[in-house]
């Protein structure tokens, strides 16, 4: 395991503070790059234009992650199984943009299993917030009379997404959301979804692994286009009984 004198810490009252280069990062923890510092907005933008995340446990200090390889979804490229066509093209359900940004961040935090914990806890449920204030911070809902069953949401900038978390109260719930997500930025020339870490399931919906340097140069050339107007595409379903009655 590498040594973790290695770590670079940052000043939690200085958000200006550069991050260290990601090659510097640990191999063993993969990606483990930084601790400490805040969660200002101005140091979260800076970190995922660099290829840098946090990601810790609320009993934790802060930890800021670069791994190598990086996986991503490229949005042409999202498998979609059958079972999961009939699911969009079923359309018992009705799709939104950034309209319930606090609803789908609980539901994301949420413990997986009964017993388990959560890494969103509300340290990062604030950050995130205000960088959806600040327009930052996107979010796909998906509704079923009046109900949210599943959600996205992530950071945006300029023509690059980085996927955060994701859940599903039915369902495909989250599929379908992701679906939507592909299929709007395909559409807008953004070629590319963040997935940070790959599992089994990702790799099942096409994501593949990339060296870190080229996702990085991806990011640094995609961050500095200018950003889409972020509308539901046209395509997707909107029936009205769907979504909850204050939405519309």
């Amino acid at each position: 395991m590498d040594n973790p004198i290695r770590l670079h810490w940052l000043d939690p009252k200085d958000p200006a503070q550069p991050f260290p280069p990601a090659g510097r990062a640990l191999r063993d923890p993969n990606g483990l790059l930084a601790i400490g510092g805040d969660l200002s907005s101005a140091r979260l933008l800076r970190a995922y234009r660099e290829g840098i995340f946090p990601w810790f446990n609320p009993d934790e200090p802060i930890l800021w992650w670069s791994p190598d390889p990086r996986t991503i979804l490229p949005t042409q490229g999202m498998h979609v199984s059958r079972s999961l066509r009939r699911a969009v093209r079923r359309a018992n359900y009705a799709v939104s943009f950034n309209t319930a940004p606090d609803a789908v961040l609980e539901a994301c935090a949420a413990p997986r299993a009964p017993g388990q914990g959560t890494w969103l806890g509300l340290q990062m449920r604030k950050a995130y917030r205000a960088l959806f204030d600040e327009g930052a911070m996107k979010t796909v809902e998906i509704w079923r009379e009046g109900r949210l069953i599943g959600g996205v949401y992530g950071v945006a900038i300029g023509r690059m997404f980085f996927g955060e978390s994701m859940f599903s109260s039915a369902d495909d719930g989250s599929k379908i959301a992701l679906y939507w997500l592909c299929h709007f930025m395909n559409a807008c020339e953004m070629p590319m979804l963040d997935c940070q870490v790959g599992s089994p399931h990702l790799q099942r919906l096409g994501a593949v692994d990339i060296p870190r340097s080229q996702f990085i140069e991806s990011v640094w050339r995609l961050t500095s286009l200018p950003a889409p107007n972020w509308k539901v595409p046209e395509a997707a379903p909107s029936t009205l009984h769907h979504y909850p009655a204050r939405s519309c």
